[in-house]
This record gives structure tokens, sequence and C-alpha cells, in this order.
């Protein structure tokens, strides 16, 4: 059979045994009509079915040996192609556990794109969103840079007014400074005309109050001297009015009321003296 395989170049086993199987099944018939044929002498007819029947069982024990070889080998591949089944079978097995896997990667895939695609969808709006935000950033920007510059012109200027301002404050106080250490010194010198001023004053409180002092101890003296002739006084007074009380009670001649009188008018001279004496 390999070599009807070899010489023809093609075909599988199973197709050279069904051809092998059909040409062994018109053999015999092929053979019958060889016999039959008129032209051959019956010696020469039997000789050559003598010599293909030799080559018939020649034939076919090559080829039932052919046959062992081939139904050893087709044993051995069977038993190949069963290990190779299972190994397959094995392998299919696993081919569908990964396409399970891979199914179930693909669905979770599927769902991330899914997620990631609104997650992509999200960023576009939102960079969409930042953008108009930038947008109103620059234009805040462009504003306040605008606004900078002129607090900035601005603050130039007040600088420089504030320098000037500042020299002429600094113009002022140099003199202010000036007026006030020339207030100062004639303070000073007022100071001290005044302290001299003072110790002349004080000089003459304290003569005043020694003279003062003096004058009070004499005064007191003579308050005193006055005290006493007030005193005497009122005892004369005390007398007068008593002997007025007496000559009331007991009235005298006609001449003697005239020098009662006269006493009254006398006690009432020295009562009128006795009384500027402490004013004096």
């Amino acid at each position: 059979m390999e070599k009807v395989r070899a010489e023809l170049g093609t075909g599988s086993p199973n197709t050279v045994t069904r051809m092998l199987d059909v040409w062994r099944g018109q053999l015999g018939e092929r053979l019958r009509q060889l016999s039959a044929l008129p032209d051959l002498p019956t010696p020469v007819g039997q000789a050559m079915m003598t010599l293909w029947q030799l080559a018939t069982d020649h034939a076919s024990q090559a080829i039932a040996g052919r046959f062992a070889e081939e139904r050893a080998a087709l044993e051995t591949a069977r038993n190949t192609l069963a290990a190779e089944c299972q190994d397959w079978t094995a392998r299919l097995e696993a081919a569908e556990t990964d396409r399970a896997r891979a199914q179930a990667a693909k669905d979770l895939a599927e769902h991330a794109c899914a997620t990631l695609d609104a997650q992509l969808q999200d960023s576009h709006a939102l960079r969409a969103d930042l953008a108009q935000q930038r947008d109103r950033l620059q234009v805040q920007c462009d504003q306040l840079t605008a606004d900078l510059q002129a607090l900035r012109a601005q603050l130039a200027e007040q600088q420089q007014a504030a320098a000037a301002e500042r020299a002429r404050q600094k113009a002022y106080v140099r003199n202010i400074e000036d007026r006030t250490h020339q207030e100062v010194d004639r303070l000073r010198q007022e100071t001290k005309q005044w302290q001299q001023r003072l110790v002349a004053s004080e000089r003459t409180h304290r003569e005043a109050e020694r003279l003062l002092q003096g004058a009070q101890s004499v005064l007191r003296d003579q308050l005193r001297s006055a005290e006493q002739a007030a005193a005497r006084h009122a005892g004369q007074v005390a007398a007068l009015e008593k002997a007025l009380t007496e000559t009331r009670a007991n009235p005298p001649p006609k001449r003697q009321p005239k020098k009662s009188a006269q006493r009254a008018s006398k006690g009432g001279s020295r009562k009128g003296g006795a009384k500027r004496s402490p004013s004096s």
C-alpha cells in the first residue's frame, strides 16, 4: 500500500485500501475472462493460470504481511491518535476554560471599556468645562494684570507724593526742631530768671514770715493786754450796772441823780474806750 501511495504520490491509506479491495473483487472475473480466451493454446493458458495463481498467492501473502504491518501501524497510529485525542481533549478543555476566562476577561474588559468610555466622555466634558474656566481665568488674569499695572502706576505716584511729603515733613520737622531748640533755649533763660526770682521771692517770703511772726508776737501781746483791759472794764461795767440797779431801787435825792448821771456818762465813756481798745 505504501508503494502504491508512493507511485500515486497522494491518497490516504483508507482510500488506497478501498481501491485494492475493489481491484481484488474484480480480479477473479478478469482471470475467468483471461482463461476463456480462444486464441491461446491450452498448455499456455494453464501455464499462465498457474503463473497467475502463484503471483496471486505471493501477492496475497505480501499483501497479508503488509496488511499485518499496516494493521500494527494503524493500531499504533490509533493508539497515538487516542493519546493525541486525549491530549487534545485536555487541551480543548483547557482551551474551553481559557475561553471562559477570556470571555469573562472580555466581558470585564468590555465593562471596563464602557466605564472608561463614560469616564472619557466625562473627561471630555470636564476638559471643556476646564477650558471655559481657563478662558474665564485668563480674562480675569488679564483684568488683574491691567489692574496691577494701574495699581503699580498709582503706587509709583503715591510713592513720589509720599517722598515729596516726607521731604516736606522733614523740612517741617527740622524747622520745628530749630524753633523748639530756640524755644528751649528761651525757656531755659526764662527758667533761670524765674529761678532767680524764686530765690529772691523765697528770701523775701522768709523775711516777710520773720517780720510777720514778729508782728504776730507783738499782736498777741497787745491782744493779751487788751483782753486784760477788757476784763477790767467788764468788771467796772458790772460794778456800775450793780450800782445803777441799787440806785433805781433806792432813789437818791434830787441832786443825787445829776451825780449818778455824771457817773453813768463816765462809765459809758470808759466802756466805749474798753470796746475801742481791742480793735486798736
